[in-house]
């Protein structure tokens, strides 16, 4: 099916119901890929059913792993102790949470294989990691540009006990190399030892990691956030069945929506007990003005209505943490009672797209003061009578996209070009969106 050229947001006035999550990318992607590895087959369910997860999926096939799907959001995978077809050039799209995690995979488990994407994606870092396999022995080539897919992976050489990840651009560089260590002192017989170069950033991403390594019977041993051990009778053990949480990311857009749209709004599939960092999205609109009320797998929302001309509470906030839902709280800037501060959100840069200028643009073109920085930016809210119609552009982003349908509370008319690349993460999105609003 084609995507669409735009969409059109009706006005809305207020935001009321339940929405119940899709699957966490970061948890499916991660799941996929650990089953894959595991001794046993593994029932995953609640998985994501989106473009990232599809790509993850068909390289796994096409390296040779059975995968028997039960429903769109069900498969059972039966893991390998090497990927039975040893060389392959897998295209792997736009999605970082499966290109990272696979090179380092494949690195240290030996055969001949390249790994390319969309555009995008040859302009996404990967130097770091690279250079962190290559020192611990991996081979792998550049087949263009220094520091960027497409790469060509090689059989490794021996591999060291040590291996250095820069953590400073991209937390998926650690994730990558910790789920692949399992594979490494296999082949080596001997504990590995990986240390942070730098400060990490996104620590609940690498939270994540590590409780889903332990599910599949894999315990790290974490010195603070700058050495991590894994010992050498590390192996992989299927769980048997895991069920994927929502994905709180997306759950970000909702909980704003009850936020500016008075509520209450119900999100199930995430909630008290998640292991998700982005969860704490909940604590930004609470400060901003919003009541939340947890639950163990679900969050509701009740808020102010700026339709009503009430205004949140303007923040200046250390968003390293939780960068993806950061972008919603820059939508919510535009309602807020004074200007709003994100920092240290270097990691904007380098993900779908470059996410400082892509806010920094859109937001303007409603109307809104924007000053930015390297790992900043800074927005001022639209005034009564200063929004402008506007036309956004998404760049091939899902989180731009989801990030400005909250502009259908403002007082302007607005156009979300190319509104199907939320397929990334949440094809129906924009049909559970119009469902709550009134």
């Amino acid at each position: 099916m084609s995507r669409a050229d735009f969409l059109d947001l009706p006005p809305a006035n207020a935001a009321q119901g339940m929405v119940t999550l899709p699957g966490s990318k970061s948890i499916s992607n991660r799941v996929l890929l650990l089953s894959a590895l595991a001794q046993g087959t593994t029932r995953i369910d609640g998985l994501l059913e989106s473009d990232d997860t599809a790509v993850m999926l068909a390289a796994l096939k096409q390296l040779g792993v059975e995968v028997h799907a039960h429903s769109s959001d069900s498969v059972s995978v039966t893991g390998v102790s090497r990927f039975p077809v040893m060389q392959a050039a897998l295209f792997m799209g736009n999605a970082g949470t499966a290109i990272r995690p696979l090179t380092a995979a494949l690195a240290v488990m030996g055969g001949h294989y390249t790994l390319s994407g969309v555009p995008r994606m040859h302009e996404r870092p990967i130097g770091d990691l690279v250079q962190g396999l290559c020192e611990m022995g991996a081979r792998i080539n550049y087949m263009d540009q220094q520091g960027y897919p497409p790469i060509e992976i090689l059989v490794p050489e021996q591999l060291n006990d040590l291996v250095r990840v820069q953590g400073s651009v991209s937390s998926q560089f650690l994730t990558a190399v910790l789920m692949a260590a399992p594979l490494a002192v296999a082949r080596s017989g001997r504990t590995l030892t990986v240390e942070v170069i730098g400060e990490l950033i996104s620590k609940p991403y690498i939270e994540i990691t590590l409780n889903l390594m332990a599910r599949f019977g894999v315990k790290v041993e974490r010195q603070g956030w700058q050495q991590f051990v894994i010992h050498a009778d590390a192996v992989y053990k299927s769980p048997n069945r895991i069920i994927v949480e929502g994905d709180a990311s997306s759950a970000s857009y909702f909980l704003a929506l009850g936020a500016i749209g008075g509520g209450p709004v119900k999100v199930i599939g995430v909630g008290a007990q998640s292991i998700q960092g982005d969860i704490a999205f909940a604590e930004v609109i609470e400060a901003m003005g919003a009541q939340v009320r947890r639950e163990e797998s679900s969050i509701e929302v009740t808020g102010i209505n700026v339709a009503a001309g009430q205004k949140l509470k303007a923040f200046d906030t250390d968003f390293n943490l939780i960068p993806d839902a950061a972008m919603t709280a820059a939508a919510l800037a535009l309602f807020a009672d004074g200007p709003c501060t994100l920092r240290n959100i270097a990691s904007w840069r380098v993900k779908e797209t470059d996410r400082i200028h892509a806010m920094e643009t859109e937001l303007r073109k409603l109307g809104a003061h924007v000053d930015s920085g390297p790992d900043w930016l800074r927005v001022y809210p639209v005034e009564l009578g200063q929004w402008q119609d506007a036309v956004i552009d998404t760049y091939d982003d899902h989180r731009v996209a989801m990030c400005f349908s909250l502009a259908a509370f403002g007082q302007s008319r607005v156009r979300i070009l190319d509104p199907g690349c939320v397929s990334k993460t949440f094809p129906t999105y924009f049909d559970v969106l119009s469902g709550l609003l009134r």
